[in-house]
């Protein structure tokens, strides 16, 4: 079982968003990217869901997960319960 919704917000520049885009492609798990310097109103809301200006942030069915990298990624997606 997968989520239905997946949304990765994300700053072009940073190394751990470009880590976790290549962690959801090589698992063939579709996104939504939301480039949060590119419009303000992704800015806006990766703050209201995860309370802080740092990326990525993933939001997936309503769970988030903030400021991580790959390992983190991981094991928090196990944990969901997620393949």
């Amino acid at each position: 079982m997968r989520p239905q919704r997946v949304r990765l917000f994300v700053k072009s520049w940073c190394p751990w968003c470009r880590e976790a885009e290549d962690w959801l492609r090589a698992r063939g798990v579709a996104y939504e990217r939301l480039d949060v310097h590119r419009d303000p109103r992704h800015y806006a809301e990766m703050i209201r869901l995860s309370g802080q200006t740092l990326a990525p942030v993933l939001e997936a069915d309503g769970r988030v997960l903030a400021d991580f990298g790959a390992d983190e990624l991981e094991t928090w997606w196990q944990a969901q319960g997620w393949n």
